[in-house]
């Protein structure tokens, strides 16, 4: 049916909202909790959730490659997560939202470096345009929100580095993405649980708005979005999907600008337009290159495996 054909490019043009979006739950939140309270509440029920998820749907409940699938969720779940909580206890969720989203950048250094993955021309010019805008953002020279620039940017190399593990658990053996999603989550929460527990700040006031912000969090932000972009990677080709995760910092921005009033300079808001566009082109080349090697794109996983922001 036509409209089964068309839902998967809905279901694209639906996820930057969410997820983009979620950085304003995640920055209400903290404000009513500790970071890593809020982190921890946010990821241990939708780990939980997902992994209910595998024998309601006829997949079994052990995991594979338990070491290597745990050090993807610790870091690009609880490192990531955990960091990006603490930027946004003393920066704009705009900001962090679109520094978080240069971890495509790293990854692309970092499987140069341990992979010995190649950058071509087309690549580098991507980097090169999104390390510039990467300096205009954080505007080192003013050294405005530089602390929860650098606490954005390692969250963004912590993601990326869970990411080259991603690669090579591929390439060893095949992966069910739910299973993966679902353990990786559940086990990038533990960290963040025990940090919690050691660094209670505050305590948790349980306001309208902290439960709000929590149950989006939690059932949108991170279940909902993971189910509908396991979705997305099964109906469409790696490359078209990646496209939707372009949009997810420019919502987290414009929606940190119209409810939070969060402001940008001149210097900000040039910087996100180049890093939006070194996003686009990185996406582009990708494109191009399995075209060019297989003759046509074809719907397979991506190499990450998972792409939250």
């Amino acid at each position: 049916m036509r409209s089964t054909r068309y839902l998967p490019v809905l279901v694209l043009a639906i996820l930057p909202f969410i997820w983009g979006y979620s950085w304003v739950p995640s920055k209400l939140g903290i404000m009513e909790s500790s970071a890593f309270m809020f982190a921890a509440l946010r990821s241990l029920p939708a780990g939980i959730l997902l992994l209910a998820l595998l024998p309601a749907t006829g997949r079994p409940l052990r995991p594979k490659a338990l070491r290597l699938t745990a050090f993807v969720g610790i870091m690009q779940g609880g490192a990531f997560t955990g960091l990006t909580s603490a930027a946004l206890v003393v920066g704009g969720a705009g900001h962090t939202a679109m520094l978080a989203n240069t971890w495509q950048f790293w990854l692309l250094i970092l499987a140069w470096v341990l992979l010995g993955e190649r950058l071509r021309g087309g690549q580098w010019l991507s980097v090169g345009l999104g390390l510039v805008g990467l300096v205009l953002i954080i505007e080192p020279w003013g050294l405005r929100g530089l602390s929860s620039s650098l606490l954005t940017l390692a969250a963004a190399v912590c993601f990326a580095a869970g990411a080259v593990v991603a690669k090579v658990l591929r390439m060893r053996q095949e992966v069910d993405l739910l299973s993966f999603t679902a353990w990786s989550t559940f086990c990038g929460s533990i960290p963040l649980v025990v940090l919690g527990a050691l660094i209670p700040g505050d305590g948790i006031h349980w306001s309208g708005t902290f439960i709000w912000s929590l149950a989006y969090s939690i059932l949108l932000g991170t279940a909902l979005g993971s189910i509908l972009w396991l979705y997305v990677l099964g109906a469409l080709s790696a490359n078209v999907a990646g496209i939707g995760t372009i949009g997810t910092p420019v919502v987290g921005v414009l929606a940190s600008w119209l409810q939070l009033n969060e402001e940008l300079s001149p210097w900000e808001i040039a910087g996100m337009v180049m890093v939006v566009t070194a996003l686009s082109l990185l996406v582009l080349w990708e494109a191009r290159g399995r075209a060019r090697d297989n003759g046509t794109v074809k719907p397979e996983a991506v190499d990450i495996i998972r792409a939250r922001p």
